[in-house]
C-alpha cells in the first residue's frame, strides 16, 4: 500500500479515534460537571498539575525515538518496555510520597489522597508506551481507535456511576483509574508484540540520544500548559481554578478534534519522507490547509457562541467560564496553523530545536502568567494568547530552513477558511441582534446559530476553494475507493 494512501486511512482512522474519544469525552464532561462542584474540578486539577509533568520522564522520549528511527531491532523495543515500566514504578512511589507536600503548599490537604491514588496510573501507563508507539509506527489507526474508544466509554461511566452515588471528586479520580486501566487491556490484545529480555544499554543510548529532547520538550510543553493552573490555584483556590479548568478543557477538546486528527499521522508520516524535502514541503501545506478548513470555523465560532454555549452544555453555574473560553479560543486558532511544525522538526531529527523554541515560549508565558494573575483568570488566559503570538514567527522560521516553505504560499493558504469564518461570524451576530427574546430556549437558540453559522462556511468554503474541495474528496476516495465523486464543484 501506498505512503499517501496509508496515510489517507491512517487520517480517517485517526478521525474516527479522535472526534469518538472526544465526543464521549464531552458526554461524560457535561454529566460530571452538572453533577460535582466547581471546586472538585479544581481539586484534580491541581493534583495533575503534578502527575502531568512527572509522567514526562515515563518513557524518557523512547517512544517518539521508536516512531522516528529508521532502522529498529528487538532490543530497542525490549529496553524501551522495561525502562518504562521501572520508571513507572518509582514515579508511583514518588508521588505517594510527595502527596503531603504537595498538599501543603497548596494548603489543601484533601489534595493528598487525590495525588496519591492518581499516582497509581504511572504504572498502568507504562504498560502502554511502547505497544503504542508500535501500532503509531505502523500506522495502525484502527487498533488505537478501538483502544481510545473503549477506555473513554469505561472510564466515563465509572466516573458518572460513582458521582450519581456521591463519590464527589472521587469520581473523577475513578474516572481516570478504569480508563487507564481499560487502555491499557485494549492495547495488550490489539498488538501481537510481546516484551522480552533483550536488554541493551546500547540501544537504549541510541533511543535516549533522540529522546532527551522529546523530553524536554515536553516538560517545557506541560510547564506552559499548566503553569497557568499551578499560579492559579495557588494564588486563587481551587473553585477559581474549577472555573478556570472548564473554559481550558473544552479548548483541549477541540483541538484534539481539530488538529491531533492529522498530527497523529503526519509525525510518522513525516518521518518516511525526512530525506526528501519536496515531498515533505507539499505534505506540510496540505496537513496545514486542511487543518485550517476546521479550526477556523471552530475556534472563531466558540469564540462568538461561548455565552450561549456554556449554560446550555454545563449549566448558569459555570458562567464565570465564558470569558475564559472566548479568550482561549484565540489561542486555539493559532495552534491549529503550528501544530505540524513541531512534527516537521521532529520528524527532520532536530528534536533540540523544538526543545528550544519550546524553552524561550516557557519562559515568555510564565513571566506573562505571574504578572496577570493578580487581574484573575481571563487576564491568565490573555497573557497564554498574546504570547503565543509573538512568539509564532521563531516556529515559522524554524521550519523554514528546514523544508524553504515560502511565506506568501503558507499564509495564502488560510485566506479562504478565514475568509468564510468571518462571514459565519457576520450572520451569527445578526441572528443574535434578532434574537432577543429571553422566553427563547437556549438550546434551540443555539442551534440556530450554529446551523446558520455552518450553511454559511460551507457555502462561501464552496465558493472561494473548489480545488480544496477537490483535494479532500480525492482523499475520501483512497480511503473509499467504491465510493463515487460526482462533480458537485
Amino acid at each position: 500500500m501506498r505512503l499517501r494512501e496509508k496515510a489517507a486511512k491512517g487520517i480517517i482512522w485517526s478521525v474516527i479515534q479522535k472526534w469518538g474519544r472526544a465526543g464521549i469525552t464531552t458526554v461524560f464532561f457535561i454529566i460530571l460537571s452538572r453533577l460535582l462542584t466547581p471546586e472538585a474540578f479544581g481539586l484534580v486539577a491541581l493534583a495533575t498539575i503534578f502527575t502531568d509533568f512527572v509522567e514526562i520522564f515515563l518513557d524518557q522520549g523512547t517512544s517518539a525515538a521508536i516512531v522516528q528511527r529508521a532502522d529498529l531491532d528487538r532490543e530497542h523495543l525490549d529496553t524501551a518496555f522495561w525502562i518504562s515500566i521501572l520508571t513507572g514504578i518509582l514515579l508511583t512511589a514518588v508521588g505517594i510520597a510527595a502527596s503531603g507536600l504537595v498538599a501543603t503548599l497548596f494548603e489543601e490537604p484533601r489534595l493528598a489522597p487525590v495525588l496519591s491514588l492518581l499516582s497509581v496510573s504511572f504504572i498502568l501507563n507504562a504498560l502502554s508506551t511502547t505497544q503504542l508507539a508500535i501500532l503509531q509506527r505502523r500506522l495502525a489507526f484502527k487498533s488505537l481507535a478501538a483502544r481510545s474508544l473503549t477506555a473513554t466509554t469505561v472510564g466515563g461511566t465509572v466516573g458518572v456511576a460513582m458521582a450519581l452515588n456521591g463519590f464527589g471528586v472521587w469520581s473523577l479520580v475513578g474516572q481516570e483509574m478504569a480508563r487507564g486501566l481499560a487502555a491499557a487491556i485494549v492495547l495488550w490484545r490489539a498488538s501481537d508484540w510481546r516484551p522480552g529480555f533483550h536488554v541493551s544499554k546500547k540501544h537504549y543510548k541510541e533511543l535516549f540520544t533522540f529522546g532527551i529532547s522529546v523530553v524536554g520538550n515536553n516538560s517545557l510543553n506541560v510547564l506552559v500548559r499548566r503553569s497557568d493552573d499551578f499560579l492559579i490555584g495557588y494564588y486563587l483556590g481551587p473553585t477559581m481554578l474549577g472555573f478556570y479548568t472548564i473554559g481550558y478543557r473544552l479548548l483541549l477538546v477541540i483541538i484534539r478534534l481539530v488538529t491531533q486528527i492529522i498530527n497523529t499521522v503526519a509525525f510518522p508520516t513525516f518521518s518516511r519522507i525526512q530525506h526528501q524535502p519536496e515531498r515533505m514541503r507539499n505534505a506540510f501545506y496540505n496537513v496545514t490547509q486542511y487543518t485550517s478548513l476546521l479550526a477556523f470555523p471552530v475556534f472563531i465560532g466558540l469564540a462568538v457562541m461561548a455565552p450561549e454555549l456554556v449554560p446550555a452544555l454545563f449549566g448558569e453555574k459555570w458562567a464565570p467560564s465564558i470569558p475564559v473560553m472566548q479568550v482561549l479560543a484565540l489561542i486555539g486558532i493559532l495552534q491549529s496553523v503550528l501544530f505540524f511544525n513541531g512534527s516537521v522538526i521532529r520528524a527532520s531529527g532536530k528534536p533540540s530545536w523544538e526543545f528550544g523554541i519550546m524553552l524561550l515560549n516557557t519562559i515568555c508565558s510564565v513571566i506573562g502568567f505571574l504578572i496577570a494573575v493578580r487581574w484573575g483568570i481571563v487576564a491568565v488566559a490573555a497573557s497564554f494568547v498574546i504570547v503565543g503570538y509573538l512568539i509564532s514567527p521563531v516556529s515559522y522560521l524554524a521550519v523554514h530552513r528546514l523544508i524553504k516553505i515560502n511565506l506568501k504560499t503558507y499564509l495564502m493558504q488560510y485566506a479562504p477558511p478565514l475568509f468564510a469564518s468571518l462571514m459565519m461570524v457576520a450572520v451569527v451576530l445578526g441572528l443574535k441582534t434578532l434574537i432577543q427574546d429571553e422566553s427563547v430556549n437556549l438550546i434551540f437558540e443555539l442551534s440556530i446559530y450554529l446551523l446558520a453559522g455552518g450553511i454559511t462556511y460551507v457555502l462561501m468554503i464552496g465558493l472561494t476553494a473548489r480545488n480544496l474541495i477537490r483535494e479532500i474528496l480525492d482523499l475520501v476516495r483512497l480511503v473509499l475507493p467504491g465510493w463515487k465523486l460526482r462533480k458537485t464543484f
